[in-house]
This record gives structure tokens, C-alpha cells and sequence, in this order.
């Protein structure tokens, strides 16, 4: 991890933004602040030449962490042929963070399929709505609190035939 160049020059750049870094298995997850993923994925993008957002998503640390969700962006540069995973915790209590479609075109649609499914919500996001739930769903399917049957039924509790 010590030759990473992208690990290098974010330790410079983002010295005081970077909560972890980890390496497992060969590949490399780099943890900041929310409030700075915008800087730090751009700086990827336009100075270490990350250029294709493959996808983003969440975690749900229900009762584990300070931090209830964490929110990862999956990066390849395309010139270098290397990937780097970063992360961002985000709070329940303030479930926002900045969208990373000013960064990314691509980062639309998969940002609005983490606001449908956990309820995080993206700021500046040019389209945020529901993409896979309709508009009158309750509740974010892939939250570890919701009801494993859905909200609107009750457990089975007859025999199957």
C-alpha cells in the first residue's frame, strides 16, 4: 500500500480529510469525512486520472457503529488499470451527503437507487427520486430495520402445501 500513488498523494492532499486507509486482498479503501468526498472524488477524477465511477452504494451498521450507514464509491482508472474503493460515514440522524454527480454523470442513477433503498439523501442531486420503489412506498427496503416481509404484511403463519 506504501507505493499506491492514489494513497500517496491523497495522504498529501487530504491529509486531514482521510479517517482510514485499509488494504485487504489487494485492494485499497480509503475512509474520510462526508463533508469533504466531493473534493477528494474530484481530485481522484481530474488529478489521478479515475475516470469511471463503477458504482456507489451503502452500508447499513445498524447498533455497530457511531455512524449508522457508510457510503462507497467504486473507482477504476482506466489509463492506470487500478481500482480504489472510498468511503464516507454518514449519520441517521443527518442522512445526507453530497452527490457526486457534479463529479460523474453516472453517479445519477446510482445515487437515486441508494436514496430508494436506505434513505439517504444526496445535496445538489439534479433528479432525486425513487427509481425502483413507487412514490408512495414507505419506508428503504435495504435497511436492517425493515420489516423482512415488507410493511404491509404480517408473517406467514400457516403450512405451506
Amino acid at each position: 500500500m506504501a507505493d499506491n500513488r492514489a494513497v500517496v498523494r491523497l495522504k498529501e492532499k487530504f491529509a486531514s480529510s482521510i479517517i482510514e486507509i485499509i488494504e485487504f486482498r489487494g485492494e485499497v479503501t480509503v475512509t474520510v469525512h462526508k463533508q469533504d468526498i466531493l473534493n477528494v472524488l474530484s481530485f481522484l477524477k481530474q488529478s489521478l486520472q479515475y475516470n469511471m465511477l463503477t458504482d456507489v452504494t451503502a452500508i447499513d451498521y445498524l447498533g455497530k457503529k457511531d455512524e449508522r450507514f457508510m457510503m462507497v464509491y467504486q473507482l477504476y482508472s482506466i489509463p492506470n488499470k487500478d481500482k480504489l474503493r472510498i468511503k464516507a460515514p454518514v449519520s441517521e440522524s443527518e442522512c445526507h451527503i453530497q452527490s457526486a454527480t457534479q463529479v460523474w454523470e453516472t453517479a445519477n442513477w446510482l445515487e437515486r437507487e441508494v436514496y430508494d433503498l436506505f434513505g439517504i439523501t444526496f445535496e445538489n442531486h439534479p433528479d432525486l427520486r425513487r427509481i425502483l420503489m413507487t412514490p408512495e412506498w414507505e419506508g428503504y427496503p435495504l435497511r436492517k430495520d425493515y420489516p423482512l416481509q415488507g410493511p404491509d404484511r404480517e408473517p406467514y403463519k400457516g403450512r405451506l402445501s
